[in-house]
């Protein structure tokens, strides 16, 4: 196909109809998120070149581009030429940059396209830069004038017109719940068993990814097991269920607020006291950190992990495991939103040690763990999948080096991810969420009829 004939793409057409109003639109919404603490990070960069080696992305292509300090430097660079007396003078000297079509470009391709907002970079930050919170502030430029990659756009929006990012329609899960009840029911024995939903009153109010009931029902199964297993009080809700929130890789913070306001909203419709987030990387970031800062207010009620649940019932007694159920030996991925940027550690590992017989960590492991390449919205944004599949070799090298028949991942983003690793690596391993393995260690007791 000739150039003359090819079609070219909407995106890229979008950029190049950008107008002077556009670009000083985002330019308003830039300085606005930039506080003076953070205006003092674009002048503080060193260039000691750690953050470089700490990227997943610069370590499998060797790219400038790639690199956090550059990606940072796209940002302050913009931010000098505007907002500061020497950009303004002498543009020049200081590496300030003009706002048009061609910086547009770049920042899609590198704040978008090769980054997943993990936070490596800034842990691993000679001078502790939020490397991270201002290439999303860079995103929310991007977003307020439409230029947020399609894939991605579109996931933010079937969330908010569905009320989840897999448009999944209430009848399909209230049915997909009822069966899964049936399941459960015949696999611990007692026709009493329940999945239940909008149970007003409940302990917990329990949250999926909308991946789980659409392609990944056995995690769902996992969790009402072991809430059966405890003895818990606890439901589902028929709407406003998804604990997903691509707002936060879009850096749009509006809509970002509208998806976690409906969390807030069932948890008050159902009077339950504690909300309890699936195993969800950036779900548990979203909901448990950022969200507040979006809606600008307090929760009036508790917001956990389901593995901070699973942890105190072994603590408590609740549930009864036993390991030999899980004889293969098994390794953790550390989701980045969940571990570096959540604060959820060791619950996890807690757990995996008291339902497996074989646990062997990754190196580097926590805190310091490498992204799967997964997050920031990657998996949705379909013109970056190869440079996906190339960063991930990362985290595809630090399984194989474990010799791991399964690995662990709290985190469906990450799973998905993952899958596709092992595929495209040919690692020969089995993804399971940390719920799932609890699941298959569990020792249910008969209880007595009633």
């Amino acid at each position: 196909m000739d150039n003359e004939t090819e079609k070219k793409d909407p995106f890229e057409e979008k950029i190049d109809q950008l107008k002077t109003e556009d670009l000083k639109k985002a330019l308003q919404v830039f300085r606005e998120k930039i506080h003076s603490e953070y205006a003092a990070y674009f002048n503080s960069c060193v260039h000691c070149g750690l953050c470089a080696d700490s990227c997943h992305y610069y370590l499998t292509d060797r790219n400038i581009q790639s690199m956090p300090a550059y990606k940072l430097n796209l940002a302050a660079g913009i931010f000098k030429r505007y907002f500061s007396f020497t950009g303004k003078k002498i543009p020049g000297w200081i590496g300030a940059k003009k706002f048009n079509h061609s910086i547009v470009r770049e920042w899609v391709d590198s704040l978008f396209g090769r980054c997943t907002l993990c936070g490596r970079c800034s842990l691993n930050c000679s001078v502790g830069l939020n490397i991270t919170y201002l290439i999303r502030t860079a995103r929310s430029a991007l977003a307020s004038i439409g230029l947020v990659p399609p894939g991605l756009q579109s996931t933010v929006n079937t969330a908010l017109e569905k009320g989840n990012n897999m448009g999944i329609p209430r009848e399909d899960w209230i049915e997909t719940v009822e069966w899964l009840e049936e399941e459960l029911q015949s696999e611990v024995g007692d026709k009493n068993a329940r999945l239940p939903l909008d149970l007003k009153g409940a302990r917990l109010f329990y949250t999926v990814n909308p991946r789980e009931p659409m392609f990944f029902p056995l995690s769902i199964s996992a969790v009402g097991k072991i809430f059966y297993a405890a003895g818990e009080s606890w439901t589902f809700s028929s709407d406003n269920y998804d604990v997903t929130n691509y707002g936060l890789y879009s850096g749009d913070d509006e809509a970002a607020g509208v998806m976690s306001d409906r969390l807030v909203k069932s948890m008050k419709n159902l009077g339950c006291k504690t909300l309890v987030l699936a195993e969800c990387g950036h779900g548990f970031n979203s909901n448990r950190w950022e969200a507040p800062e979006w809606l600008s207010k307090k929760y009036n009620f508790e917001v956990k992990s389901i593995l901070e649940i699973v942890a105190d019932y072994i603590l408590q007694g609740r549930i009864k495991l036993d390991p030999s159920l899980n004889p293969d030996p098994v390794t953790l991925h550390d989701p980045c939103n969940l571990v570096r940027l959540g604060g959820i550690v060791e619950e996890q590992r807690f757990i995996l040690k008291h339902a497996l017989t074989q646990f062997i960590e990754m190196t580097p492991n926590r805190e310091k763990n490498f992204c799967c390449g997964g997050g920031g919205g990657q998996l949705a944004m379909t013109r970056f999948s190869k440079r996906r599949l190339e960063a991930g070799r990362v985290k595809a090298d630090q399984i194989r080096d474990t010799g791991a028949k399964v690995v662990a991942a709290p985190c469906h983003n990450c799973i998905d991810q993952l899958m596709e690793l092992n595929k495209h690596y040919k690692l020969g391993v089995k993804i399971k969420t940390v719920c799932e393995i609890v699941a298959d260690a569990l020792v249910i007791k008969k209880r007595e009829k009633s």
